[in-house]
């Protein structure tokens, strides 16, 4: 591993110091992952780190899993972690964080950085993995300590602190819009509870009697005819007895006993019953 702050003196930096202190240098590369280092700085420290990171790399990939890709964007005020295509900020170390920045000399793809985290304050060693650019990171981080530190100078220590209130905005507007997102998220779930809870329980159509062409009810013998209640709630009237009278096969009407009296019968036949009611006094 080699210190990407000791540079050597005769040896020019890559990029404008415009370009890190009004903007950023932004690159691409792989992501092994982060991990808790016992020190802040060290030669061991970030190899064992590396090498816990590339064997889990190794279990991932024979799973199936592809390292994430990501983008850094570099600048005096710390390396921004992205997602190259929505570019949702996955990590922002903080510069004044940042205590320890290394490339590998054995394995010219991987470089790494460690930074204390804002919320733990644990020591976490990032590790990525760039085919073609990984020293010029290395020297582009670097860089942007030397700046940071001519800054520091020039402003007396002033400008530290207000880069530190600067990445605590920064922190704080982040959780804002997570926060926000997972509000929109419960909002949107209690928009559909109550949607569900106004529809009224089953459909309004399937309780309707089926009727025919000319809207009436379909005659069926074997649903019987049951009367239904009053709209007070007392018991239904009666049936009424036809007012139409039934006659058998030759028009007559039928005999019926029990509510035949004197004057249902015909006139010819009451007189011929009359007449024997006399004889039969007589």
């Amino acid at each position: 591993m080699n210190r990407a702050f000791n540079r050597k003196k005769d040896k020019s930096w890559m990029h404008t110091p415009e370009a890190l202190a009004k903007h950023f240098i932004p690159y691409n590369a792989k992501f092994l992952g982060n991990t808790e280092v016992d020190q802040p700085k060290g030669t061991e420290v970030v190899r064992d780190a590396v090498r816990k990171l590339k064997f889990q790399r190794h279990i991932k990939k024979s799973e199936g899993q592809k390292l994430p890709k990501v983008e850094l964007q570099i600048s005096i005020y710390g390396v921004k972690i992205l997602d190259p295509k929505s570019k949702e900020v996955q990590y922002n170390c903080q510069l004044h964080r940042i205590s320890f920045c290394a490339d590998d000399k054995t394995d010219k793809r991987i470089f790494t950085f460690i930074c204390k985290d804002s919320e733990s304050n644990k020591h976490l060693c990032y590790v990525f993995d760039s085919e073609k650019c990984a020293e010029e990171i290395t020297l582009t981080i670097g860089q942007a300590f030397d700046l940071a530190y001519k800054k520091f100078l020039e402003s007396g220590g002033k400008d530290v602190e207000t880069r530190k209130q600067i990445g605590g905005l920064q922190k704080r507007i982040q959780d804002l819009e997570t926060e926000n997102i997972d509000l929109k998220k419960q909002l949107q779930v209690l928009e559909e509870q109550l949607m569900i809870a106004q529809v009224p329980p089953g459909n309004s159509m399937s309780s309707k009697t089926p009727t025919d062409i000319f809207d009436m009810v379909p005659f069926s013998p074997m649903t019987p005819m049951v009367p239904l209640p009053a709209s007070n709630g007392s018991a239904p009237p009666p049936p009424a007895r036809p007012t139409e009278i039934r006659r058998d096969l030759f028009g007559a009407e039928p005999f019926d006993p029990f509510t035949c009296g004197a004057a249902d019968f015909p006139p010819d036949i009451q007189s011929k019953l009359d007449e024997m009611q006399v004889t039969a006094c007589l």
